[in-house]
């Protein structure tokens, strides 16, 4: 799985982080981005702003995207290959 967030959407409520603050972080600027390994992925709208989401933070990411006010959580699942 992975998720990124448009931050043109984002209303900086923060719900994200309380689900899910391993992917989610909140830069000065008051908007939530996603995070990888521990570092904020800045560049709204640019491919280098998915995160790759570990299995273990999945439900999370599927709750705050839920949760979410701005409805600015976007998740891309990985396609199963068939042997």
């Amino acid at each position: 799985m992975r998720v990124w967030i448009d931050q043109d959407l984002c209303t900086g409520d923060g719900l994200c982080i309380d689900h899910c603050p391993d992917v989610f972080v909140q830069l000065e600027d008051g908007i939530a981005y996603v995070a990888q390994d521990g570092w904020p992925l800045n560049d709204p709208g640019g491919s280098s702003s998915l995160a790759v989401v570990d299995p273990r933070g999945e439900q999370g990411v599927i709750d705050a995207a839920i949760a979410c006010p701005g409805e600015c959580i976007f998740i891309e699942l990985e396609r199963a290959s068939v042997a």
